[in-house]
């Protein structure tokens, strides 16, 4: 099966792996009434067949029931290594962009009734779209980064990575200390509350000050 058509704005990069982050907001573990991750955070993965580039189409998969939209700030790694220390984090983050974790809520809901992985609700092709990274820079705080999703023109979600549980460096940290981090793995680092299911036809919009905006039409 081939994979999606990367846009020109990433279709250079090598991307090994894509990292995501779950439970990381307070507000959206209540929204979907979660219990607090026992670890530093919840981790999962996502094929690169996940990925959809802006202007792009999202085709969702059929009888899968609600599919919800998750939005994130994501970043890329440039410098790699093991065992990074949150304090040096920040060196080894290539840029950051915004995307979206989208998620088979009922599969989801059922995989985790029988304490099953989490891949059929969130690794499906078309589950993780991404907007044009840009290069991290010595302006970018990494701990006060705001971005927005809108649907159709009204504003559905709203993040600030200072709400965030476990922080973009200590992310970084984290998952090094199990990975040896590489060149080009992304990390979508959890979404904000205001979730909510897809329907088909629906604009879908992602913004943030000094971060590239992102448009997607659903199938």
């Amino acid at each position: 099966m081939s994979q999606p058509r990367l846009a020109d704005a990433f279709s250079h990069r090598s991307t090994p792996r894509i990292f995501c982050i779950g439970r990381n907001y307070a507000k959206h573990i209540a929204e979907l009434n979660n219990t607090l991750p026992g670890a530093a955070c919840v981790i999962f993965m996502k094929p690169v067949s996940s990925l959809v580039a802006p202007n792009e189409v999202i085709t969702l998969p059929q009888g899968a029931g609600e599919i919800h939209y998750e939005a994130e700030l994501v970043v890329e790694i440039g410098h790699g290594g093991r065992h990074i220390r949150a304090e040096a984090a920040r060196e080894h983050i290539r840029a950051v962009g915004l995307g979206l974790d989208l998620t088979q809520r009922d599969v989801q809901t059922e995989l985790k009734r029988s304490g099953e992985p989490w891949e059929r609700a969130k690794a499906f092709d078309h589950s993780a779209p991404l907007g044009s990274l840009v290069p991290l820079t010595h302006a970018m705080d990494l701990s006060d980064l705001h971005f927005q999703l809108s649907i159709d023109g009204d504003i559905r979600q709203v993040g600030d990575t200072a709400q965030m549980m476990v922080g973009v460096e200590d992310l970084v940290a984290v998952l090094s200390q199990t990975w040896h981090l590489l060149p080009g793995d992304l990390i979508y680092t959890g979404t904000p509350e205001g979730v909510g299911a897809l329907t088909p036809g629906q604009h879908l919009a992602l913004s943030g000050a000094g971060l590239a905006s992102a448009e997607w039409v659903v199938a």
